[in-house]
């Protein structure tokens, strides 16, 4: 198997990994009060995926603990710009409301999630690209392994917004938007494996804070949407602070393996 053959089934394996999260987000368990915990832990993993991804831009802008080049810079903020207000622009040409509280389409905003996913999942594979070509072993099974077991969390943000709504989804769908998280880690890699420069690291971890800073923002309203009573809010209420602490402890176990 000749080396690029064997860097492409790994990194195939490595962004399909995401996959395995299907069954339990497709299983019909997951309604009631496991919709509200598996929706909050999604927000969690998101919430934890957006300062890895900085901690990953951090010492090319913060060489020094200050920024000392006014191009990555600005890259990175025109960058981040861009991610927000598209999703936003994207996300106001969505299909009207799911219900009459104007919540968000649940396969608009699924759609957007695995797109700030994929765009994270495409730098995951800049990199993974880039320790192959420079041959370091030791870090090259450390990036693997990590991403490996952060894909699979990534299922859960993507199919949040069907979680207790089984009528919403398809398993289609749900394959197509895991494609959408999951193949740009294979993209990134071959590019990775070619070429990358500091400047193209930037860019890209941009978009997917950008991105993922967006799609946060309606999933804490679905999170918070009102209840019947004031009782079913408040229990709801602590279930989702549980979630978000339990996802974002996930995020940094599965990343600090």
């Amino acid at each position: 198997m000749s080396d690029f053959v064997l860097f492409l089934v790994l990194t195939s394996v490595m962004g399909l990994s995401i996959f395995l999260s299907l069954p339990l987000v497709y299983s019909k368990r997951a309604q009631g009060r496991w919709a509200v915990g598996l929706n909050a832990a999604a927000i969690g993993i998101l919430i934890f995926l957006l300062a890895d991804v900085f901690s990953d831009v951090s010492p090319i802008l913060y060489p020094n603990g200050y920024v000392s080049n006014l191009g990555y810079a600005t890259a990175f903020a025109v960058a981040f710009l861009v991610a927000f207000i598209g999703l936003h622009l994207v996300d106001r040409l969505r299909p009207g409301p799911a219900d009459s509280g104007g919540l968000p389409n649940p396969r608009a905003l699924a759609f957007i999630i695995a797109l700030g996913i994929g765009l994270q999942n495409l730098t995951e594979g800049l990199v993974f690209g880039v320790s192959w070509t420079n041959g370091d072993l030791g870090i090259l099974a450390v990036v693997f392994l990590g991403f490996f077991l952060q894909n699979v969390t990534e299922g859960f943000p993507i199919a949040s917004p069907f979680l207790g709504a089984p009528e919403r989804r398809s398993f289609s769908l749900l394959v197509g938007l895991f494609l959408v998280g999951g193949l740009p880690t294979i993209i990134g890699g071959v590019v990775g494996y070619h070429w990358s420069n500091d400047l193209f690291l930037v860019i890209f971890d941009a978009l997917a804070i950008g991105a993922i800073a967006y799609v946060i923002l309606p999933m804490f309203r679905v999170a918070f949407r009102p209840l019947e009573t004031r009782e079913a809010s408040i229990r709801r209420d602590q279930i989702v602070y549980l979630g978000v602490m339990v996802g974002f402890l996930l995020g940094f176990v599965v990343n600090a393996i």
